[in-house]
């Protein structure tokens, strides 16, 4: 008799003892009398006694039977409560939520935030900002937010939205060494760079060439495997940097920070939202990817 079955003929039971025949067990478990019937011999088939007397007007417990009563009845009752619960967490977004974001990818959330909790107040948010490339499943993370490609048949994923690059500079720092009108007049500049801390090599420059995007090799005066102290060192004046549009959004709007050459870059990336497939979508994650696609503001 499988686990499954042995549930079902222990409900059978107690609730046939609870209420006194197979007729009212079955109207409680919307099921037919002859299916508890059957249930409850299955039962004591496999438990090698008899559980209940049977006559044409009542069912009583054997000797067995009461002492395997009061044992199943406690268990029947926390099932029936464990289902409530989680009936009751399927219901309604609650519960804590482990996230994985790209260092900055603050940007993107933080803004959110405030209309994120105020509708769904019950969700708590443990939120990572971390470059590293963390092991969704292994590390126990409810979802991560990946740009690129992935091929990880265990994750899931919905699209949020791509980026573009762009090179960018304080507007003093134009006024004082001028605006370059070619990639070419870029080795007349402070260009900043950015080197990737898990390969150690240094971010290429994409210029679309013959509406092909290719590598620019360049060389400056300060090298960075931080984004925002990159972008800091920018809005200082000390050289143009080449970053995601969504990371100097905010400095670009208020006219700090300036872009250039924008016709002649096309480079860009997606990013991913990912979660275990192998797992019921839960409400709160389930409203968290619907909200994060429907607001995250990037290039379309």
């Amino acid at each position: 008799m499988s686990s499954v079955e042995s549930l079902s003929g222990l409900n059978a039971f107690v609730k046939a003892a609870q209420l006194g025949s197979f007729v009212a067990a079955a109207d409680r478990l919307g099921v037919s009398a002859s299916a508890i019937g059957k249930s409850v011999a299955r039962l004591e088939a496999s438990l090698g006694v008899s559980l209940l007397n049977r006559s044409t007007r009542s069912l009583s417990l054997t000797e067995e039977g009461l002492l395997f009563f009061e044992r199943s009845q406690r268990i029947v009752a926390e099932l029936e409560e464990a289902e409530e619960e989680l009936s009751r967490l399927m219901a309604a977004p609650r519960g804590r939520l482990r996230l994985s974001f790209p260092a900055i990818g603050y940007r993107l959330l933080l803004p959110l935030l405030p209309g994120f909790t105020a509708r769904y107040p019950e969700i708590e948010l443990d939120l990572d900002f971390n470059d590293r490339l963390v092991d969704v499943i292994g590390e126990g993370y409810d979802a991560v937010l990946r740009s690129g490609e992935f091929a990880d048949s265990r994750l899931k994923a919905r699209r949020m939205g791509g980026f573009r690059f762009r090179i960018v500079g304080a507007t003093g720092y134009f006024r004082q060494h001028g605006i370059p009108q070619t990639p070419a007049d870029l080795a007349q500049h402070a260009c900043l760079l950015y080197r990737f801390s898990g390969s150690g090599q240094i971010q290429p420059w994409q210029f679309d060439t013959s509406h092909q995007a290719r590598p620019l090799s360049l060389t400056g005066p300060l090298v960075f495997n931080n984004l925002e102290a990159q972008i800091s060192a920018a809005r200082r004046g000390l050289g143009v940097i080449y970053v995601p549009d969504f990371a100097v959004k905010e400095y670009l709007e208020k006219g700090e920070l300036r872009s250039v050459l924008d016709e002649q870059i096309s480079a860009g990336g997606q990013f991913s939202l990912l979660w275990p497939g192998n797992r019921h979508l839960l409400p709160k994650l389930r409203v968290l990817i619907d909200y994060l696609a429907e607001h995250i503001e990037l290039s379309k």
